[in-house]
């Protein structure tokens, strides 16, 4: 499967500049928003925040830290990411220390069918968000037409 953020992500999918008061919050929010587009199941933000709470996807990165929450497959209906920006970073545990909380301004839930095009989109992500240029200006999108210019093609 060639990676492509944006084949699989919709606007309707994003959540631009929002305020949360948690990363359950967010992760809630962006499932819900693929819930509706009948991308994964009901069950699919309960799925998210419970491996959150054992296995974090925090990523410090600087000024701009990401959360890249996901579940397993089995939770999934058809391959999407959703995504948010905050106006005001949340707590994420760390992917690195899941001891420690960092501050995470850019959330990309994904959803995906199967194990390997998750490690797949996984890199592809990474490759992304070490990128600083492309992270603060999609930080900084209030359009999905910003967003998407900030994404990779």
């Amino acid at each position: 499967m060639a990676v492509d953020f944006r084949s699989i992500l919709s606007p309707q999918a994003m959540c631009l500049g929002i305020s949360a008061r948690s990363s359950d919050e967010v992760i809630r929010l962006l499932g819900e928003r693929l819930i509706a587009l009948g991308k994964v199941k009901a069950d699919y933000p309960d799925a998210l925040i419970s491996r959150e709470s054992t296995m974090p996807t925090g990523l410090p990165l600087g000024t701009i830290n990401v959360a890249v929450p996901h579940s397993d497959p089995v939770h999934v209906v058809a391959p999407a990411i959703a995504l948010a920006t905050l106006e005001e970073p949340v707590s994420f545990g760390s992917m690195d220390d899941p001891e420690d909380r960092i501050p995470v301004q850019i959330v990309i839930a994904l959803a995906l069918t199967d194990k390997d095009a998750q490690i797949e989109m996984l890199q592809a992500v990474a490759g992304f968000i070490q990128n600083p240029g492309a992270l603060a200006a999609l930080a900084e999108a209030r359009t999905p037409e910003e967003a998407f210019s900030a994404l990779p093609t």
